[in-house]
C-alpha cells in the first residue's frame, strides 16, 4: 500500500475495516435506471465488494454500515467524460497554462513569469492560448514570443492542441526555414519572404514536437497524478483517454497495478503504430478491479475550426480558398478503418469538418454492420456536420461523441468560420439523440475545462458563464437535463463498453458517486456551472 493510500485510509475510514458495507443516508439522490428513466433515492447502500447493493427510497430503514451522511445534498452517479487527455490535463496544469488569457499581452506575462520562475528548464512548454479570445484577427507571431522568452526555446500549444507558437529560439532548434516545406497535413504558418512566422498547424506541429525533450518518468508520474487529483475533484470517475502512446499505457498499468488510479480509464491508442504496439494481440479488456481497458485506436481525419484545419467540403466563409486539411486519401482512412475493426479494435476517428465526417462515416459504413454495433465505431468532436450526414449516425450505429462546452467556447468563431448557412448541421446535439444515434458527452479536456457541470450546463443552456447570448445559441440544439446527465453517464459509458459496470447507481455496478452542492433538476439551470463537489467515490471508496 503506498503512502498515498495510507493517507486516504486514515482520513476516511476510522472506525470501520476498510471492507465495510458503506450507507449514505439523507441523500437528495437521483441515478438513471437501466431503462434510461431518472430515478431518485434517499439512501445508497454499497457493499463491501465496492458494487452498488441498493438505492432505498426516504424513509425506507437501511442495513446496517459504516454511515455516510450526505445532510440532504444531492449524489448522483459518478461523471465520466468520454473524450479527455489525461497526460496533458497533468502536463498542462505543472506547465506554463495560457488557459483563460485575455490578451495576448497578458498571455506573454504569464510565459515571462514562468520562464523565471523555472530558470533551469531547457525548453519552456504548455499551452492554452486562444488567439480568437485575444481577438488578434491573426496568430501570434515568433517575434512576439522572443520579447517575453529568448534566451530559450518556447513551445506552447493553442488551447484545440492543433497548432504550437513557438519563438525565434524554438524554430532555430527545430531547424525550420523559408525553405522548409509544409508537411503532409500541416501547415506553417509563414510571412514575409515565406519566412516562419512562429506558428505551426496541425502536421507541422511535429517539426518542433521532435525536438522537445521527453519526459522524465518522475514527470510522468506527476502529471498523472495531478490530472488524477484535478479529475476527482470535479467528480469525474471515469475518462476516455483519446490518444495515447505506449509510455502512457506502460504508466497507467503501473498505477493500476499499485492501486493509484482513482478513475477508470478506457485508453485509445493513439493511431495505428501505437495500437501494434500497445496490443499486439487484440483489445485489452478491464482490469482486475475494471480501472483500465484498451478496446481500440484513435484516428485523426482533419484539424481544428479555430486554427481553420477542419476539413470542410466548401471554404471558409473567413478565408476564401481555404477549406483546411484533409489528413488522408480515402483509400487510405479506409484501410486503417479495414484493418483495427478486423482485429476486433473500436474506432474513434476525430472529425471536425463536414468533408472529414462524411469521409468517416463512409469509411465506416464498409464495415460489415454486426461488426460495426459490437465494435462501436465513434466519431470523436462531429461538430461540422452536413444536415444530409445527421442520419447517417444513427442508420449506420456510429456513436457521435461530442464536447458541450465546445459550442459555447466556439460559437462566435464558428459562425465566422462558416457564415450562418452551414450551421444547420454544427453542434447538432438535440437532432442527432431524437434521429436515435448513440450520444456520449465529454470535454477534450485541457481543451476545454475538464469539469463536466460546464459540459451539462452547456448542453441544457447553449449559453456561456455570462448568460449569452439570450435564450441560448441555436436553442433548437438543447438538451434537457436528463438528456445532459444520460450523455455524462450511460452515453459514455456505452462508448466505453462499459454501461454494464458503471454509468448508474444500480445494483451490481460500481458504487461510483459523487456529492454535490446543487440540485440539477430543481435549481435555476442558469447555476449548474457552479456546482462544486464535496466528495468522489470510485468502487466504494471516497477519492477526493
Amino acid at each position: 500500500m503506498t503512502i498515498w493510500h495510507i493517507g486516504i485510509v486514515a482520513t476516511l475510514v476510522l472506525a470501520a475495516p476498510l471492507a465495510a458495507r458503506t450507507v449514505v443516508v439523507n441523500a437528495n439522490g437521483y441515478t438513471l435506471d437501466d431503462a434510461g428513466t431518472l430515478t431518485r433515492f434517499g439512501t445508497l447502500v454499497v457493499g463491501d465488494d465496492g458494487r452498488v447493493e441498493a438505492t432505498l427510497a426516504k424513509g425506507v430503514a437501511a442495513p446496517a454500515g459504516t454511515v455516510v451522511d450526505a445532510h440532504g445534498a444531492t449524489v448522483l452517479p459518478g461523471l465520466i467524460d468520454a473524450h479527455g487527455h489525461i497526460m496533458e490535463l497533468g502536463y498542462r496544469a505543472l506547465s506554463v497554462d495560457l488557459t483563460g488569457t485575455k490578451s495576448l499581452a497578458e498571455a506573454l506575462a504569464r510565459v515571462k513569469a514562468y520562464a523565471k520562475a523555472n530558470p533551469t528548464a531547457r525548453w519552456i512548454v504548455g499551452g492554452g492560448w486562444n488567439q480568437e479570445i485575444w481577438q488578434l484577427g491573426r496568430f501570434p507571431t515568433a517575434a512576439e514570443l522572443d520579447a517575453a522568452v529568448g534566451d530559450r526555446p518556447v513551445w506552447l500549444n493553442r488551447v484545440d492542441g492543433h497548432a504550437g507558437w513557438t519563438n525565434s529560439a524554438g524554430l532555430r532548434a527545430a531547424g525550420v526555414t523559408a525553405a522548409t516545406a509544409d508537411p503532409a497535413g500541416g501547415r506553417i504558418e509563414r510571412g514575409p519572404g515565406g519566412a516562419p512566422s512562429g506558428v505551426f498547424v496541425d502536421g507541422a506541429q511535429q517539426l518542433v514536437d521532435k525536438h522537445l525533450p521527453q519526459p522524465t518518468p518522475a514527470e510522468a508520474t506527476a502529471a498523472l497524478t495531478k490530472a488524477l487529483a484535478i479529475m476527482a475533484s470535479v467528480g469525474l470517475t471515469g475518462a476516455a483517454d483519446m490518444g495515447i502512446d505506449p509510455g502512457t499505457w506502460k504508466l497507467y498499468r503501473a498505477f493500476d497495478a499499485d492501486r493509484r488510479l482513482t478513475a477508470r480509464i478506457t485508453a485509445m491508442a493513439g493511431g495505428i503504430d501505437s495500437l501494434r504496439a500497445i496490443a499486439p494481440s487484440g483489445p485489452v479488456g478491464w482490469s482486475g478491479d475494471e480501472f483500465l481497458s484498451l478496446p481500440g485506436v484513435k484516428l485523426y481525419d482533419d484539424g481544428a475550426l479555430g486554427s481553420r484545419g477542419a476539413w470542410l467540403k466548401a471554404d471558409y466563409s473567413d478565408a476564401p480558398g481555404n477549406r483546411g486539411l484533409q489528413f488522408h486519401s480515402d483509400a487510405e482512412l479506409r484501410g486503417w478503418v479495414d484493418d483495427a475493426t478486423g482485429h476486433g479494435f473500436q474506432v474513434a476517428t476525430h472529425a471536425i469538418g463536414d468533408a472529414a465526417n462524411a469521409q468517416v462515416l463512409d469509411a465506416y459504413a464498409r464495415v460489415p454492420a454486426a461488426t460495426r454495433q459490437s465494435l462501436r465505431l465513434r466519431i470523436e468532436h462531429a461538430q461540422i456536420v452536413d444536415p444530409a450526414d445527421l442520419p447517417r449516425f444513427a442508420s449506420l450505429g456510429v456513436i457521435a461523441s461530442m464536447q458541450p462546452t465546445h459550442a459555447t467556447s466556439d460559437k462566435n468563431m464558428a459562425e465566422n468560420r462558416l457564415g450562418a448557412a452551414r450551421l444547420a448541421g454544427a453542434y447538432a446535439w438535440k437532432t442527432l439523440i431524437d434521429s436515435g444515434a448513440r450520444f456520449a458527452g465529454g470535454s477534450d479536456f485541457p481543451v476545454e475545462s475538464p469539469n463536466p457541470f460546464y459540459g451539462l450546463y452547456s448542453a441544457v443552456t447553449r449559453q456561456d458563464h455570462e448568460g449569452n447570448p439570450p435564450g441560448g445559441w441555436r436553442p433548437a440544439e438543447k438538451l434537457t437535463t436528463v438528456q445532459a446527465l444520460a450523455a455524462f453517464t450511460t452515453g459514455a459509458a456505452y462508448a466505453a463498453h462499459a454501461e454494464t459496470r458503471v454509468g448508474t447507481l444500480t445494483p451490481g455496478k460500481w458504487a461510483d458517486f459523487i456529492i454535490v452542492d446543487h440540485d440539477l433538476f430543481v435549481d435555476d439551470p442558469a447555476t449548474i456551472w457552479r456546482t462544486k463537489v464535496s466528495q468522489t467515490w470510485v468502487g466504494g471508496k471516497r477519492v477526493f
